[in-house]
């Protein structure tokens, strides 16, 4: 540990971890501008390919923290035990300035808890919904983090109510997302009828998810074409198509003439008609594109059971909790059936209004996730001031990024 005011310019080391692809893309942002300010700084830890690109080392490689549901978790639990060790040894033995920890609040106030035994301050990105549930965690993270971004603006207050130093930041998506072709070149590109919808599957990142969502989706895609002419769009991630699971559903997925892209999802969800949205960021994804959507989630029978009786808020998808209504279906569990979705999406479809005025709600949600200026900009300024301040009596840590 360096005594306060002795810290030198290349002795600045920060531990950045990130358990999400989404999360991998925030942090690997923040790496990028705390670089300007502490060019000789090392950064270090739980890291995605955006991270490792952005010149994190990592000790642990973060899509193997990628597990949701609380009955899923458990099979995986001694292999995630055993990367939390990896990484607080490596700690240990290099102890960071700081420490900047994204989203996955399970893994992540672990790590925190024992990394302020080390005396490390920790820097908490994308807040952990604990309004959502388990809002007794509110005190460990008012204990663990010494300032916690926040990305939707209802939490701000809610966490300052409860002792937390928390300010919102805005949504880095909302500056983020958009199309990178016009809907012309799109279509072209990809040989798209223009004569018919477009209806975009976004069945989930992950592979588990991906496995329980796709059979309901592919279904439902067959009673859509029962009605009217449809063109589906499979949008995944690189390199999802090349995984083992997906060779579960190529041929049903061929049988329905669905076309796989992979890694232009801004642009098949921008361009298409409607999307069919697993709960999660790809939502917000939509809002901020003003996709119509038909969102859903399902997830291990037994993780239902328990997780159900902890949700403390009256929506599940990210864009209804900002609009403070539900202006987007939300098809949870065992009402995610081939039906309902096959009639939500036939509604939006059809030709109604409601396709319409869920664009205008859409418009207010991308509204209220926008903030003046590069959040994750303001994320780093944040992280930089403090630093300095905490360093001031000497001197000899300057920042000399913005305020």
């Amino acid at each position: 540990m360096h005594p306060a005011g002795t810290l030198e310019w290349n002795e600045v080391r920060f531990l950045v971890s990130a358990g999400e692809a989404s999360g991998d893309m925030y942090a690997a942002s923040v790496v990028g501008h705390l670089r300007t300010a502490f060019p000789s700084a090392s950064f270090y830890g739980c890291a995605g390919p955006k991270m490792q690109d952005a010149g994190v080392t990592p000790v642990i490689d973060s899509t193997s923290l990628a597990v949701v549901g609380l009955a899923e978790v458990v099979g995986h639990l001694p292999r995630i035990y055993g990367q939390y060790r990896k990484l607080i040894r490596f700690a240990e033995e290099s102890v960071p300035t700081a420490a900047i920890l994204t989203d996955s609040p399970d893994f992540h106030l672990r790590v925190a808890r024992h990394l302020k035994r080390l005396g490390v301050p920790v820097f908490y990105l994308v807040a952990p919904q604990v309004w959502a549930w388990r809002q007794e965690r509110v005190r460990e993270i008012a204990r663990l983090v010494d300032k916690l971004f926040c990305l939707f603006p209802f939490e701000e207050s809610w966490f300052r109510e409860r002792g937390v130093d928390a300010t919102y930041i805005g949504h880095p998506l909302a500056a983020m997302v958009s199309t990178t072709a016009t809907r012309a070149e799109f279509f072209d590109r990809h040989r798209l009828p223009t004569d018919r919808p477009l209806v975009t599957l976004l069945p989930g990142s992950r592979a588990g998810e991906a496995v329980r969502h796709l059979p309901v989706l592919l279904d439902a895609v067959a009673l859509l074409r029962q009605r009217r002419d449809l063109s589906v769009l499979l949008a995944t991630p690189k390199g999802f198509a090349a995984r083992a699971v997906f060779s579960t559903f190529r041929e049903r997925i061929g049988a329905l003439s669905i076309q796989v892209i992979e890694n232009e999802a801004w642009d098949c969800i921008g361009h298409a008609d409607l999307a069919l949205a697993a709960s999660g960021t790809v939502t917000v994804e939509a809002a901020i594109l003003g996709t119509p959507m038909v969102t859903y989630y399902k997830v291990n029978p037994l993780s239902w059971w328990a997780g159900r009786r902890l949700v403390k808020v009256p929506f599940l998808s990210m864009v209804n909790l900002i609009a403070g209504r539900q202006i987007v279906p939300e098809l949870i569990q065992y009402d995610m059936t081939p039906a309902r979705v096959a009639a939500e999406a036939e509604n939006l479809l059809a030709g109604t209004k409601q396709a319409d005025r869920m664009r205008e709600d859409l418009a207010h949600v991308r509204a209220a996730l926008t903030s003046e200026g590069d959040p994750l900009r303001r994320t780093a300024d944040l992280i930089g001031g403090k630093l300095a301040e905490s360093k001031a009596p000497s001197h000899t840590l300057i920042y000399s990024g913005r305020q």
